[in-house]
């Protein structure tokens, strides 16, 4: 028990790690916060702070998933008799609970897509590259990051379904793209009523000086 709890803790402080707030306030002088979407997440940075640093908050954030899926979950402090799989899913969903709802900044944080991304790369890497190639395509149509990532997590569950067929996944894993799927729409709940009201804004990056 002491094991998975050290294994969400600290993967849960990875996942708060606030980067895109870090940057904005030593590169930039200001809040990402109050600017842009008003989102901690790696889309407002490039938004806001170009595409050089959001680009590289964005790598940092999805680093994060793949931090606690690939390393912190391989802790053991006591003997632990869960299967790997459902290990890597619980240090991966810490991270992501963190990145959502960072405890170093009033529990505001990013959207998880991210991190979430991370994650699913560590754990599913064809089904993510599945996903990848769906966020891009309707990006490509819509030009609208969040109904791309809506479009991406929805599709996760159905590759992994998929997937199945060629590699035998373990029920928690399709489990855990179901939950992904309802968890990053929750997050895009917002994005949803503007895109019903055909206000949500189209992708645009802040031309960088560096």
């Amino acid at each position: 028990m002491l094991t998975i709890i050290v294994i969400i803790i600290l993967s849960y402080l990875a996942g708060s790690i606030p980067t895109s707030i870090i940057f904005s306030k030593l590169l930039r002088g200001i809040d990402i916060r109050d600017h842009g979407s008003g989102n901690a997440g790696g889309t407002n940075a490039i938004r806001v702070l170009g595409w050089k640093i959001g680009s590289t908050v964005m790598i940092i954030d999805i680093g994060k998933g793949v931090l606690a899926t690939l390393l912190i979950s391989q802790i053991r402090i006591d003997p632990i008799s869960l299967n790997p799989d459902l290990i890597q899913i619980i240090a991966g969903l810490s991270a992501i609970l963190g990145h959502i709802w960072t405890i170093f900044a009033g529990f505001k944080g990013g959207k998880g897509v991210g991190t979430a991304a991370g994650m699913l790369f560590s754990l599913y890497p064809v089904a993510g590259l599945i996903c990848l190639a769906i966020f891009g395509l309707v990006l490509l149509l819509t030009k609208t990051v969040s109904l791309s990532s809506m479009s991406a997590a929805i599709s996760l569950p159905i590759a992994v379904l998929i997937l199945k067929g060629w590699r035998d996944y373990s029920n928690e894993l399709l489990y855990f793209a179901i939950f992904m799927a309802v968890l990053i729409v929750f997050t895009h709940r917002s994005n949803i009523k503007r895109l019903l009201k055909g206000e949500e804004g189209k992708f645009k990056s802040k031309k960088s000086n560096e």
